[in-house]
């Protein structure tokens, strides 16, 4: 496959799931450090440091709900598939079916437009100081202690929380946006068990991209991954290819469980290690091809 290739199959792979990443998995995370710990049977105390990246806030989103871009004919040889040069009567047809699609185009795109404000809390990302309302909107937030744009949607922070098992909880949670793209879920079941899942610690799931994507994946790398598997270009266990301008998965993320404290479940290559302090830990390697996300049932109270 020729490199134009490739990055058209990298675009329309976006592209094409633009609406959907926008109600999935309008935040990513790119590189990071996160510990979860079950600090006592009624106590937890969590962490992130790293980045987190903003679809809504990037080029490749304004890219998705924008009229201006300019006309150009592709053709393609119909046995190799490589692009080749269009005949004039190619680029006439295809120009006059693109002239004739500008209204739908411009209809899309405030539909997209909307929908990207709306899922922003509000934030118009076509705004210069949409940034700026983003850093203050975070800030002001219990626990966001550090928030640095670094630039394109992609941000800097380090965010930590504490407190007590009497209650679900959920990362990121952010005022006004929905909930619908966790990073980390910690699910409190009867008799003393805790379940956490980290569903966006994952890129693709080499059995099925697309449910990967609709449902355990919450990295937007996974567009890239689903567009790549329907190619044939990405095999199982294989990276997926990069999508310019989103972050690629490379973190941490460990699970910490106090002395007294079971783990009756994970999905860890090496199981629970034990750590100096006492207790057991649970530790992940986030790349771009891991294909399975995080989990863990841990018992809080002894047998």
């Amino acid at each position: 496959m020729t490199m134009f290739s490739t990055i058209r199959l990298r675009a329309a792979a976006v592209l094409a799931g633009f609406a959907l990443a926008l109600s999935g998995c309008f935040m990513s995370p790119g590189k990071f450090t996160s510990e979860l710990a079950i600090t006592g049977p009624d106590s937890f105390r969590f962490s992130y440091e790293g980045e987190i990246f903003f679809l809504g806030l990037s080029k490749l989103a304004l890219m998705g709900a924008t009229t201006d871009e300019p006309f150009a004919a592709n053709c393609y040889d119909e046995e190799t598939f490589e692009t080749r040069d269009c005949t004039p009567e190619e680029e006439a047809t295809q120009r006059e079916e693109w002239e004739a699609g500008a209204a739908e185009r411009a209809e899309k795109a405030k539909k997209d437009a909307e929908m990207i404000k709306a899922i922003m809390g509000g934030i118009d990302p076509s705004d210069p100081k949409a940034t700026e309302e983003m850093v203050r909107l975070l800030e002001r937030q219990k626990g966001w202690n550090r928030v640095v744009h670094k630039g394109d949607g992609l941000f800097e922070v380090s965010y930590s929380a504490s407190g007590s098992l009497s209650h679900d909880f959920m990362f990121p949670t952010i005022e006004g946006f929905p909930p619908t793209n966790p990073f980390v879920q910690m699910i409190l079941r009867d008799g003393g068990q805790v379940r956490i899942n980290a569903p966006a610690f994952v890129v693709q799931n080499g059995d099925n991209p697309m449910a990967a994507m609709m449902g355990g994946m919450g990295s937007l790398a996974g567009l890239a991954a689903m567009g790549a598997a329907r190619e044939g270009d990405v095999a199982e266990g294989e990276a997926a290819p990069e999508i310019p301008g989103v972050p690629m998965l490379d973190g941490t993320f460990t699970i910490s469980a106090a002395p007294g404290m079971r783990i009756l479940a994970n999905n860890t290559d090496e199981g629970p290690q034990a750590m100096t302090a006492g207790g057991e830990a649970l530790v992940w390697k986030i790349t771009p091809r891991s294909t399975q996300s995080p989990t863990a049932l841990i018992a809080t109270t002894p047998r």
